[in-house]
């Protein structure tokens, strides 16, 4: 990799983070296309074990009418019993103790970050490396969040980026809001979605015997950590009563968590602004950030999908990537890959709805 590329900092610990820079001659002898061009090969070339998350905007849909809808009735019973029991939990948070409440903001922010430091950012992007320690503490955390395994959720979004608001997209947000929050569970996945997903190469995924043992148990792992472990805690530990150990500490804060991750498809890709590409649907979504710890930056995050803040600003309304970060100090996390100011800038220039604001 040339000098000119690639910066190599070394943050407050003893661990790197890369920065991904474009070379300044390029810009200016060549204008925006060979930066577009130089964005794409330094991916390519910093990420040398996954290279299906960067947006094919060849790929088109095929012509005629789409199959037709057909429905998972499990899905729409189960969620439907799902949403109702945590409609009821909201009756029961007044009469809560307080330490379920404290548990149960404890389980989602752990749950979150096996989804969002996990799933997403470690493994569907390989946006940094973790030390097995943290890859452990996060294929559980994963495992209590109940999104399905870690390589189908990866496998899925790196179509989701590849094939972006196309029917090759699982959560298409063409297809209106509702289908991309949790319609697209409720239905069989469109044959696109299918054809596409077999042609990515997976095989970081298949390398890594956590994300593979996780597969292969994924039932009672989830039925311990998801449903078993939080119901029966404040019961055992703090006489809560069992009614709001069910209904508070996992239906509702299963559902919370769930429609927190959804809102990423949903409410990131029709409403915000689009400050670094005005060409791709995804926004910038505070109220989104907030619930999905960090996740809401998401016309960043589809310009920059290598950058392990999925945002500009690091920690701001991102406590995934301050997590991260800690991981970093404690020698756990590593190789962290930014994208540099002066990429950012250019970007902007280039592609943005002149709605930025620096700082």
């Amino acid at each position: 990799m040339p000098a000119h590329l690639l910066q190599e900092e070394m943050s407050s610990s003893y661990t790197t983070t890369t920065t991904i820079t474009a070379p300044p001659s390029r810009v200016l002898q060549n204008g925006g296309g060979k930066l577009e061009k130089t964005s794409l090969y330094l991916e390519e070339d910093i990420r040398p074990e996954i290279k299906d998350d960067i947006y094919d905007p060849s790929y088109k849909d095929k012509e005629g009418p789409r199959p037709k809808i057909q429905y998972v009735w499990r899905n729409i019973i189960l969620m439907s019993l799902l949403h109702l029991g945590a409609l009821y939990g909201i009756t029961l948070i007044p009469t809560c103790k307080v330490y379920t409440w404290l548990w149960v903001v404890l389980y989602y922010l752990i749950s979150a970050l096996g989804i969002t430091a996990g799933a997403h950012r470690l493994w569907s992007h390989r946006t940094y490396k973790a030390r097995l320690p943290l890859r452990l503490f996060l294929i559980i955390a994963n495992t209590m969040a109940f999104q399905n395994d870690v390589f189908e959720w990866a496998r899925d979004h790196r179509v989701h980026h590849k094939f972006s608001e196309t029917d090759a997209d699982p959560h298409n947000a063409q297809r209106g809001f509702f289908f991309s929050h949790v319609g697209w569970l409720l239905v069989r996945k469109h044959p696109a979605v299918k054809e596409k997903g077999a042609l990515l190469e997976l095989s970081d995924l298949k390398a890594e015997k956590l994300v593979m043992f996780q597969r292969r148990y994924y039932k009672p792992g989830i039925l311990l950590m998801c449903f078993i472990l939080p119901t029966l805690v404040p019961w055992y530990f703090w006489g809560e009563t069992f009614p709001h150990s069910l209904f508070v500490a996992t239906l509702l804060r299963y559902a919370a968590v769930l429609n927190a991750t959804w809102l990423v498809n949903s409410a990131a890709h029709l409403y915000g602004y689009r400050p670094y590409d005005k060409n791709i649907n995804p926004r910038e979504n505070i109220l989104v950030s907030l619930g999905a710890v960090g996740e809401g930056f998401h016309n960043y995050h589809h310009s920059f999908p290598y950058d392990y803040s999925a945002s500009e600003y690091r920690w701001h309304i991102n406590f995934t990537t301050f997590f991260i970060d800690c991981m970093a100090a404690l020698g756990l996390a590593y190789d962290r890959k930014k994208v540099s100011k002066a990429a950012i800038l250019a970007k902007i220039k280039r592609t943005g709805d002149e709605s930025y604001k620096s700082g």
